[in-house]
This record gives structure tokens, C-alpha cells and sequence, in this order.
């Protein structure tokens, strides 16, 4: 029976072999006394053990997070700074509690701690303030951490996950409409987040007719309307989310978004769009289903249209962790999708009939890398 590993070589290539050696060297704990203690190497050392007990800790820093959040915190120091025992009234807390939370919140870089035991907000808590949606997120992880309990399980399919009920295409209930309310909030707001981003990115005013499949409540088209008010504008998503989308583009006076339901797996969206968007889509979907889609779009394109796609891609620099880590193992208990390369999303716009692959700079490529085709 010939077997199902690749051939591996009688010699290894240098660089595993140095890795191997690195590798020894470093699991020796008389190695590890020595970095620790030598001016050399302690610098390194001291940041490489830091960054693994971070590891170990993840949880609990995002429980504080967490905690911030429920508490309000970060809007009740939205004002200017307030004192300790100010804090512990508002927020409902011993003064015990409240000094332990604000501590901990300082040691984060969420607050700064003053002289006189006041507190006000840091970098990262007045991002949290100017941020709501990133909130909203924090809020909706505890689904995702209930699901992390076991990742062995999780791992091995044995898991039945609170966010595969949470995403109802995940869990085959598309046509639900009390189960796709909370979810089109959710990524109304994730929308808001990137959608001045995308715009940044790529010049819409060079295109007549706007096509947004998925497009949710409708919260991208309502940002592109603004920026360019003579492009005509379609959203096209499930029934159910596609009502919620009228109603929520009616609110804000924008009745000229022009929108339809349907499933891109059966429905054929609209035609006489000159771009198409799929904004944070396909990574929420596998492989054909992501396939699907993009033959939806080529087919609303006529010849020469452009496809403009924004993901969270797995091989941004400097971000490597949140696509292949977070993305990784949230789309696995969300049941469906996987994060991509850019490669990987590339060999699926070429399948679906798209060329001329274009990667786009954007302002936050962690949130949302950008690429441009060309049906042909």
C-alpha cells in the first residue's frame, strides 16, 4: 500500500536542521537559566517568556475586556478622568472589586492610572470609546468562548457550538427571520467598521451602477451613497435580511438603494451593475459555497466589470495571528468558512472566471485586506 505522506528527503535541508539544533538548545532548562541571567540574551529571553505566559493568559485579559465593557467603563471615563471611589459608585462595584478591575484595565494599557487614585482612559480604552462596534464584538465572544471550553473537542467535531445556532446559514435556517436579526446587527456594525476603509482603497466614482451582494442591513451601500451620490446603488442578500435592509436604509432617507432578496446558491442576483462587492463574505463560507458566490457576481458583471472583494486574509503581515489563529478557530465554531491566503482567494476569483487580480492597500489591512478583478 504506498502511502499517503510525501517523500521526505535522507538529508534535511539546512534550515531544519538549524531549527532542530535551536529548538534543543532552547528546551534545556540550563539554557534557559543562563538567557535568563546573562546580559546578552536576558533582554530576549525576558520578552520570549512574557509573550508565552501572554499566551497562557489570553482568556483572562479579554474577561477583563469583557468586563470593561458590561461596566460601561469606558464611556463612564469618556468625560475626563474620575477617582477611584467616583468609579466604584458607578459602577455598582465594592471598592475592592473596583480597584482590582481598574488595575488590571491600567496593566492592559486600557486606562491610565493618575496620582491620587483617579483614572482616566488610555490609547486603547478611547479606541474602545470611539469604537462601538468593536464593543459589540466583545460582547459577542462569549458565545465563541463557551465554544472554546474543549478545543480538542471542538477539533474533533464533538462540539455542538453556540455560534453555529447564532449564524443561521451555518446552521441551515437562512430563511429564519427571528434568527437573522441578531446576526445582520452584528455585522451592520462590522460593516461600519471597514466600510470608510474600502472606500479609501479603491475609487467607486469611476463606476455608474453599485451591486453589494450580502450586503446585509445595508450598512456599506449607506456609506458608499455618501461618499458618492450619483452611483446607483443595489443590495442583494437573503429574504429575510433584505427586509431588514429596506427598512433600515428607509430610516436613514435612502430610498434610491435598490433592494432584492435572494440566496446566491438558487437566485440569480440583479443585473445591470458595472461592480460588484462582496464585503467580508467569503471568509464566512467554504470553499464551494464561496465559489457560488463569485459565479453569482461574474454572472451580474457584464464584460470588462470589476469584482471588488474585502476579507480578513490569513496572510497579512503583521496579522498573521488573526487570520490563521482567531479566523481559524472562530470560523470552526461557527461551523462554516476558513480564513484565506491571498493566493487561496486568488485560484477562487480565476475559477469563477475573473482576472486581472489586483491587491489594493487599505488603511487597516487586520480588519480588511482589498482585491480588484475583472470578469472576462
Amino acid at each position: 500500500m504506498s502511502s499517503v505522506f510525501p517523500p521526505v528527503s535522507s538529508v534535511a535541508p539546512w534550515r531544519e536542521r538549524w531549527i532542530n539544533w535551536r529548538n534543543r538548545l532552547v528546551a534545556d532548562p540550563r539554557f534557559q537559566r543562563w538567557a535568563a541571567a546573562s546580559p546578552l540574551t536576558r533582554v530576549v529571553a525576558r520578552r520570549r517568556a512574557k509573550a508565552l505566559f501572554d499566551l497562557c493568559a489570553g482568556f483572562v485579559y479579554s474577561q477583563i475586556l469583557l468586563a470593561c465593557v458590561r461596566l460601561k467603563l469606558f464611556e463612564t471615563l469618556g468625560a475626563g478622568p474620575l477617582h477611584q471611589a467616583q468609579l466604584a459608585a458607578r459602577l455598582g462595584l465594592s471598592p475592592d472589586a473596583t480597584q482590582r478591575l481598574l488595575r488590571a484595565a491600567a496593566a492592559l494599557k486600557l486606562l491610565r492610572a493618575l496620582p491620587g487614585d483617579r483614572y482616566a482612559l488610555d490609547d486603547l480604552g478611547a479606541s474602545m470609546l470611539a469604537n462601538a462596534s468593536v464593543g459589540a464584538f466583545v460582547e459577542h465572544h462569549a458565545l465563541l468562548y463557551d465554544d472554546l471550553r474543549d478545543p480538542v473537542a471542538l477539533l474533533r467535531g464533538e462540539t455542538q457550538t453556540r455560534l453555529s445556532q447564532f449564524w443561521p446559514y451555518a446552521a441551515g435556517r437562512e430563511g429564519d427571520a427571528a434568527a437573522c436579526g441578531a446576526y445582520s446587527e452584528l455585522m451592520a456594525r462590522s460593516q461600519q467598521l471597514i466600510a470608510e476603509d474600502v472606500l479609501d482603497a479603491y475609487a467607486f466614482d469611476r463606476h455608474k451602477n453599485l451591486l453589494d451582494i450580502g450586503g446585509g442591513e445595508g450598512a456599506f451601500v449607506a456609506a458608499v451613497a455618501a461618499r458618492h451620490p450619483a452611483l446607483r446603488l443595489q443590495l442583494f442578500d437573503l429574504p429575510p435580511v433584505a427586509e431588514r435592509a429596506r427598512r433600515a436604509l428607509a430610516a436613514q432617507g435612502l430610498t434610491r438603494v435598490d433592494v432584492h432578496g435572494g440566496s446566491f446558491l438558487d437566485t440569480p442576483p440583479p443585473g445591470g451593475a458595472d461592480i460588484v462587492t462582496l464585503i467580508r463574505v467569503l471568509h464566512d463560507h467554504d470553499d464551494a459555497t464561496a465559489l457560488a458566490a463569485l459565479r453569482a457576481a461574474h454572472m451580474a458583471l457584464p464584460p470588462g466589470g470589476a469584482l471588488l472583494v474585502a476579507e480578513p486574509m490569513a496572510d497579512t503581515p503583521g496579522a498573521e495571528a488573526i487570520g490563521d489563529a482567531y479566523f481559524g478557530f472562530y470560523l470552526l465554531a461557527m461551523g462554516s468558512g476558513r480564513a484565506r491566503r491571498r493566493d487561496e482567494l486568488t485560484q477562487l476569483l480565476q475559477a469563477a472566471g475573473f482576472a486581472g487580480i489586483q491587491h489594493l492597500p487599505s488603511t487597516r489591512p487586520i480588519f480588511s485586506s482589498v482585491l480588484i478583478a475583472r470578469r472576462v
